[in-house]
């Protein structure tokens, strides 16, 4: 059992007005769900060694870098490969999977992002709200036995990358019409300080500084510091809504700088707020800031 006495005090996700609270698992619900066999529970880290030093029991592995992504091109991978992957994990139509992970489920939000790519609506996809920080801090047991399952028999359809994924000339057109796009970096790689965030390397662009007419809403501001885990959505509305000024029927495009925390951005709007139509531009500012004669404003 967790010690959730030791954790900051949390509203239950029913209870915090979400859209769609369905898309949303708490860490005691897991604790409670690991002896079930159709909950799959998935790590997917930015840290892609963070697996092997410890998971949650019963949990399988997902590699953003190796496995969810295309061999040689900048893409994601096929429906075939997909479809051989889910059920390598043991997978089927019937099962609940439980996405986390690192960064307060950056890539975990990525994967979900993934996962909807291929409409596989019929699947219960899920995120651990909190992610591995809030698991671990209520005391939640790590092993580094890496469990085998039976094959599953999950179907993949195709992969649809039109209703929820971006593309630069869909960018540009949005710049055009001043249509919203939300970058979801730091201050300083928006301001044009940066090409990445200031822990990291400053590298994946020539260029630094945000698509025209951007608004800077940073992803992190969608998560409660204290507990790890999602905002309620009043204060989401505060975020997005009143602050940045979005309505629900917009038009929006998020970003970042390689798809992940653009697609944590993309999850709350959707999700949380029940906005009707959100895309990830995936190619995001390695792209952008790399593309020759792509427009570009710095503070």
């Amino acid at each position: 059992m967790l010690e959730t006495a030791s954790s900051a005090p949390l509203a239950s996700i029913e209870a915090r007005g979400y859209t769609h609270p369905e898309v949303l698992v708490s860490t005691e619900w897991v604790a409670e769900n690991l002896a079930d066999p159709k909950v799959r529970l998935v790590e997917c880290d930015e840290d892609v060694l963070l697996y092997e030093t410890g998971h949650i029991p019963g949990a399988v592995k997902m590699d953003w870098v190796h496995e969810l992504s295309a061999p040689v091109v900048r893409d994601y991978l096929s429906r075939e490969r997909m479809q051989q992957l889910l059920r390598a994990k043991g997978i089927s139509d019937d099962t609940t999977v439980v996405l986390y992970g690192d960064q307060h489920n950056w890539w975990a939000a990525f994967a979900f992002w993934v996962f909807r790519l291929f409409a596989l609506d019929h699947l219960k996809v899920r995120l651990m709200d909190g992610g591995r920080v809030r698991w671990g801090e209520q005391g939640g047991s790590l092993f580094r036995d890496v469990p085998r399952y039976p094959e599953g028999d999950v179907v993949v359809g195709p992969r649809n990358d039109r209703a929820i994924r971006a593309f630069r000339d869909e960018v540009l057109a949005h710049v055009a019409e001043h249509l919203p796009l939300v970058d979801v970096r730091s201050p300083e790689e928006f301001r044009g300080d940066r090409a990445h965030l200031p822990a990291y390397g400053d590298e994946g662009a020539v260029c630094v500084g945000h698509i025209p007419g951007a608004l800077n809403i940073p992803w992190g501001l969608a998560v409660d510091p204290d507990t790890h885990c999602l905002r309620a959505a009043p204060e989401l509305r505060g975020v997005y809504r009143i602050d940045g000024g979005l309505k629900p029927d917009d038009d929006v495009i998020t970003y970042c700088r390689i798809g992940e925390r653009s697609s944590h951005t993309w999850f709350v709007l959707t999700y949380l707020l029940g906005f009707r139509k959100v895309r990830n531009y995936d190619g995001s500012w390695t792209e952008w800031g790399n593309l020759v004669g792509a427009p570009i404003e710095k503070l």
